[in-house]
């Protein structure tokens, strides 16, 4: 198995739990790939690389915690609850659905976001009747206010993506498994202590406690296809020969699966992130609980607190022009914008990091969707998972994780 990202760890826990032997190599020196944390000389602390949210509607996220012993790593709110301030014109709502299917929340002004009333919420049904060429903006009318503070937030932290862009397709289905189930489904999850605390080092632990093997700083530089199989391969300067009765799991991202299979027709990977992270003088996590605030009027998405770090979040960045902004003039306006949402006035932090996440995930536009291979390609012994792969649901941490399952399921399968 190759990648020890999210994916390739959740296919490698579905196999040692079966029992079966793993060996799982990975490029770098660290697991989690587009999900873990590390030391920040410059913060003087562990950050993420990029900030990710869990809902409880997550199934396979849930299960993959569970198996790993892991879900008291994130916070687990009683009820869902996502909170929004308006930089540009100051008001702040709190979007509180109800547990239950039928959405009453839309009712109650207290519950539904500021400047909108009941009847707009049903242009969602709409998404369910989308076309496989649809974006959200041809589904959904842009110049409502649901669709600024409501649907366009949405696209940018699901498909990572400018609604003329994203697929309404994929946000169905990442409505159909949160939003539209009620508030059970979509309570959020933030990692107490990082990202590699509760997602990767229990599963890595989970992997080598029954024989499982990773070996890292181990890339795999080419593989040989004869005979409807992959028969070998390089890792580093090694080369790597593929026994009858071995199956392979490529769990890559396309930039890198692409140079290994040039036969495939891949989505492209680089939709990028870009994120600052600020460190304060004092804590403003309450009881030392995470918290996130959605930001909208400016050019923040997301702000996630944990301890003394306000963590930003710039999703596609590529599309809305600040991919390549330049670092200090990018780090003062978020600075600026953090000061309004937390009402910091004039406080300085007293360090701060810009991370640009170059290839966060694949092109989720609907042509790009349209390119997402399954998990099986026509290969004897090889199966792929990521979240690029066709999971039916967006680039996430729980399409990540699912495809790992896919990948497993698949492999047990074939060695039944």
């Amino acid at each position: 198995m190759f990648g020890a990202g999210l994916a390739g760890l959740s296919a490698a826990v579905r196999l040692t739990e079966q029992g079966l032997p793993v060996i799982l190599y990975e490029a770098s020196g660290q697991a989690g790939g587009r999900c873990r944390s590390f030391e920040d000389k410059v913060l003087g602390c562990t950050i993420d690389n990029g900030n990710h949210l869990l809902l409880s509607g997550n199934r396979s996220a849930m299960a993959y915690l569970d198996l790993i012993g892991a879900r008291n790593g994130l916070a687990n709110p009683a009820d869902a609850a996502f909170a929004f301030f308006h930089l540009g014109t100051g008001e702040r709502w709190t979007v509180r659905p109800n547990t239950g299917r039928v959405p009453w929340w839309v009712l109650r002004p207290a519950r539904r976001i500021a400047g909108t009333v009941p009847l707009d919420y049903f242009s969602g049904l709409r998404l369910a009747r989308a076309r496989p060429d649809q974006t959200v903006a041809d589904v959904l009318d842009p110049t409502t206010t649901l669709f600024a503070r409501f649907w366009e937030p949405l696209v940018l932290a699901t498909l990572n993506t400018s609604p003329d862009r994203a697929s309404a397709q994929l946000l169905w289905r990442a409505l159909q498994e949160s939003f539209a189930r009620g508030g059970n489904h979509c309570r959020p999850m933030i990692a107490r202590h990082g990202l590699s605390d509760a997602l990767v080092e229990p599963a890595l632990a989970y992997i080598q406690a029954r024989g499982g093997e990773v070996r890292f700083n181990s890339r795999l530089r080419s593989v040989d296809v004869a005979d409807g199989r992959i028969a070998s391969g390089m890792v580093g300067e090694t080369p790597l020969a593929f026994a009858d009765g071995e199956q392979v799991v490529l769990a890559l991202p396309p930039s890198r699966l692409g140079p290994l299979l040039p036969t495939l027709d891949l989505p492209a990977d680089d939709a990028v992130i870009v994120n600052a992270h600020f460190r304060l003088p004092r804590a403003l996590a309450a009881a030392g609980e995470p918290r996130f605030l959605g930001l909208l009027g400016g050019k923040a998405h997301w702000a996630f607190v944990r301890d003394d770090i306000v963590s930003i979040t710039i999703s596609a960045a590529d599309r809305l022009g600040l991919a390549d902004a330049p670092e200090d003039t990018l780090l003062a306006d978020l600075w600026g914008e953090v000061q309004a949402a937390f009402g910091l006035g004039e406080e300085a932090y007293t360090a701060a990091r810009l991370i640009r996440e170059r290839r966060a995930t694949f092109d989720q536009s609907p042509l790009g969707a349209s390119k997402r291979p399954g998990a099986d390609i026509g290969l004897s012994n090889l199966l792929l998972a990521g979240d690029f792969t066709d999971t039916g649901i967006p680039a996430t941490i729980e399409g990540a994780i699912r495809s790992g399952e896919v990948a497993a399921a698949t492999v047990a399968a074939r060695l039944a």
